[in-house]
């Protein structure tokens, strides 16, 4: 079993990838279009972590700003590499949570047209199948 998840940014994490933000926010600046790099390092917690583990860093700059994002994680390199790490599984898994969100709105009605419980409920159960099947 692995995991992997965000890490709140702080000053200790910006602190990892000062040089990446920097080649970010030049070649941004010289492209007029957001710049990303990645970087991996091992990273612990001053006091509620037993050990080391892996992290990665998304340093990107967009619209004149810095956007750095930080995940750790049991994944080995060999397993994935940085980038693909943040992109297709982290990100994915953030895409997943808002399609989920989006099925459950659906889901919610304060109104419907029919006169019974039954028959309303027949209604939602219908439609929620029906997106589920498109």
């Amino acid at each position: 079993m692995h995991f992997l998840f965000g890490l709140q940014q702080n000053t200790r994490l910006v602190a990892e990838i000062v040089s990446e933000l920097t080649r970010a926010a030049a070649k941004s600046r010289r492209t007029g279009k957001p710049a990303r790099y990645f970087k991996e390092f091992r990273w612990t917690t001053r006091r509620s972590w037993s050990r080391e583990r892996r992290g990665v860093a998304k340093a990107e700059f967009t619209k004149d700003e810095a956007n750095p994002r930080f995940v750790v994680t049991s994944l080995k390199r060999a397993e994935c590499k940085p980038k693909y790490l943040y992109e297709k599984l982290y990100c994915a898994r953030g895409d997943m949570e808002k399609r989920i969100k989006e099925c459950q709105l659906d889901l919610y009605a304060d109104r419907t047209s029919t006169a019974t419980m039954r028959a309303n409920q027949l209604r939602l159960w219908f439609a929620s199948m029906a997106y589920a099947l498109l």
